[in-house]
């Protein structure tokens, strides 16, 4: 067996595969007399079958096959033997006349090339790293949520703003009857509002589903009806109030605080203030490195510019899925995922050039940090080493979850790099500002 490889530029190139009959004959032979043996052929006992029989019936298959398998195993060991980087798969290029009944057979594959760059991780203008907090009004609205959870609801005669009125919304016509509590506060525009304003156990008051919230999927919620149904639903509705309460809103003293935080943890508004702002922190920062992760990719691919064998590709993907695509069809799988794998491209080689592997004592470290904040939301804040670790291996002896977390932990390598080694501009702002900004 002999292959050659031509390069036709410094990214794509054709390798010939030359097979003689001497690389495969012996294999075929063997597996031919084995059929040979096991056949079973009227009018012949078994072992016994002549082998130009045997041949004739299963000859070309058995060539094919094994000389598929070669050709393989032979194209696999020198790409690896070669440190040849590829995109995509070897393509087998068209051959006119080939036939099988000949001894000695070339074949030929388009390899599109990995282009050669450099990694350049120097941003002319720093990349806005976002340190967000929790504002005066976010924490304000938290309190009084914690107010409400812990607070309860006390009877009255006369539905005032901020009540909660509990009733039935009908309308026959459209088989509603829907029995829900119904927090004022919910309700959109003032004439809503108003209508109940003043109302009492009893009262019947008639609505419009069209503008009664801000978002049509609260008549999922009230109404009882299908997301579908929702979307745009303008019908007349009655609603029966049956009993009306207001949210007294809990105290804040040290009673509530023990029961939030433990005992004596917290013990002003001024600390429940720092400790609401401490864990808002903590949930943002999750949003902060995924935007810079974001920003970063952005900046890698913009300063990071190179050739890709396009039109390899484009060949490439028109045959790799489930059904082959019209060119047309290719051309707009290639245009979509190009960004894509020029960032796969830069990752890659920052990976290995900076030897940010996954380890695995590193996986099992990190699997057991995971585990650790989520027994900790449910109360269990001191679980032993050895418990994390009974955990932690039931885990990790799944694949997928190894395959998730490791994941998980490549990208925080990568953003503890990117932290250390590119040009960042440390900006504090609240959520609200911050969802401005990244969604203008």
């Amino acid at each position: 067996m002999n292959i050659t490889r031509e390069n036709i530029d410094d990214l794509n190139a054709v390798v010939k595969v030359d097979i003689a009959k001497e690389d495969y004959s012996g294999k075929v032979e063997k597996i031919l007399q084995d059929y040979r043996k096991n056949a079973n052929i009227p009018g012949f006992r078994k072992g016994h079958v002549p082998m130009g029989m045997v041949k004739k019936q299963y000859g070309k298959a058995v060539l094919v096959d094994e000389v598929n398998k070669l050709l393989q195993d032979a194209l696999n060991k020198y790409l690896t033997e070669e440190k040849l980087d590829v995109l995509g798969n070897p393509l087998p290029k068209e051959q006119e006349n080939f036939d099988w009944d000949c001894e000695n057979y070339t074949f030929e594959f388009e390899l599109g090339l990995s282009p050669q760059f450099e990694v350049s991780l120097d941003n002319k203008k720093p990349i806005t790293h976002y340190k967000i907090v929790a504002g005066e009004e976010m924490i304000n609205n938290q309190i009084t949520h914690i107010q409400k959870q812990y607070g309860k609801l006390v009877t009255k005669e006369v539905a005032e703003e901020g009540d909660v009125v509990a009733g039935t919304f009908i309308n026959e016509a459209e088989g509603i009857e829907s029995k829900t509590s119904l927090p004022l506060e919910k309700l959109k525009g003032k004439k809503n509002l108003e209508k109940f304003l003043g109302a009492k156990v009893g009262d019947t008051i008639s609505l419009k589903t069209k503008g009664l919230f801000e978002d049509d999927h609260q008549l999922m919620d009230f109404l009882h009806v299908e997301h579908d149904k929702a979307h745009g639903l303008d019908i007349p509705v009655e609603f029966t109030i049956n009993e009306i309460n207001k949210q007294e809103l809990a105290e804040l003293n040290q009673e509530l605080f023990d029961k939030l935080f433990g005992k004596d943890e917290v013990k002003s508004l001024d600390e429940l203030k720092e400790k609401i702002k401490e864990d808002a922190a903590k949930q943002f920062k999750q949003q902060s490195d995924q935007q810079l992760l974001n920003d970063v990719t952005e900046s890698l691919i913009e300063n990071n510019k190179f050739d890709l064998p396009k039109n390899f590709l484009q060949k490439w993907i028109r045959t790799v899925g489930e059904k082959p695509l019209t060119e047309e069809e290719a051309k707009e799988e290639y245009e979509k995922s190009e960004t894509g794998l020029r960032f796969q491209l830069i990752e890659g080689k920052l990976i290995r050039e900076n030897k940010l592997e996954v380890k695995f004592e590193d996986l099992k470290s990190f699997a057991m940090d995971r585990i650790r904040e989520q027994m900790a939301q449910f109360g269990q804040m001191n679980p032993s080493d050895k418990e994390l670790e009974d955990i932690a291996a039931r885990v990790l002896s799944n694949q997928e979850e190894v395959k998730r977390l490791s994941e998980q932990l490549m990208n925080e390598k990568l953003l503890n790099f990117y932290k250390e080694n590119i040009k960042l501009e440390e900006k504090e702002v609240t959520y609200e500002d911050f969802v401005k900004e990244i969604y203008k």
